[in-house]
């Protein structure tokens, strides 16, 4: 049973190892050739995305709330 979790821990440690090595080696790639601010803008626009879906459900939601409340 030890050896079990110390192999899953060897294991997970390696894998996280080589994924911030992948994410470093591919930042530096985008960086050099100049692509990183198009990753970023596509991000703020899926970020921005994402708020003004939540603020537009938020003010419908409150929306039918209060219809509730005032047909109670």
């Amino acid at each position: 049973m030890i050896w079990n979790r110390l192999s899953l821990v060897c294991v997970l440690t390696l894998l996280f190892q080589q994924m911030a090595f992948a994410q470093q080696a591919s930042g530096d790639f985008l960086r050099s050739i100049g692509h990183i601010y198009v990753v970023v803008a596509v991000i703020l626009i899926i970020f921005l995305g994402i708020v003004l879906f939540l603020i537009y459900l938020d003010r419908k939601l409150t929306k039918l709330e209060n219809q509730i409340k005032e047909n109670e």
